[in-house]
């Protein structure tokens, strides 16, 4: 099933991109690659039940089963060892790349309390969103009572864009709520 997302990309924003920022390859155009999605728990993973309910989380926002992270290497200044887990991520790519940020434009994020938009300040050099997220529950998918501890998240739109311009206005062009 194409995501309405997709479609809105390819019937809307391509022209308003092709008008507004003057591009004359197609190719030239940016579009999102992928979005990545981040929690590190710390020694908080070392608690199965809190490593098991974050993959269940996560697996139910967005539809895929997330990686367990692990330690690199030993730090004994933060009582880390080498192979231990200490998050989970997610990368989402294609349908349901498109249906999750279908979800977070249109429901979710207008399910913040006092919401008034998102800093358009979140730009890296190279045209790529970063968001944190406070907590689950603003996910309609997240029932309250199995909730035990609000823990955040971090949301990573990786797009083609060259410079924070061409991300913001295609951010902008998807509907994105910015407040500025």
């Amino acid at each position: 099933m194409i995501q309405r997302l997709k479609i809105f990309y390819n019937e809307k924003v391509i022209p308003v991109l092709i008008e507004k920022m003057a591009y004359s390859n197609c190719h030239q155009i940016p579009k999102i690659e992928k979005i990545h999605i981040n929690r590190s728990l710390g020694l908080a993973a070392q608690n199965n039940n809190i490593l098991k309910k974050t993959i269940e989380e996560f697996t139910v926002i967005t539809g895929q089963k997330p990686l367990v992270t692990k330690s690199k290497k030993a730090i004994a200044g933060f009582k880390i060892r080498e192979d231990m887990d200490l998050g989970v991520t997610v990368t989402l790519r294609d349908e349901k790349m498109y249906a999750f940020l279908d979800k977070l434009i249109n429901v979710t994020l207008p399910q913040i309390r006092d919401f008034r938009g998102i800093s358009s300040n979140k730009f890296d050099k190279h045209g790529n969103f970063n968001l944190g997220l406070t907590e689950q529950l603003i996910f309609p998918e997240i029932d309250y009572e199995d909730v035990d501890q609000t823990r955040g998240f971090d949301i990573n739109i990786i797009t083609t864009a060259k410079t924070k311009l061409e991300g913001k206005a295609l951010l902008e062009a998807f509907n994105f709520p910015f407040n500025d």
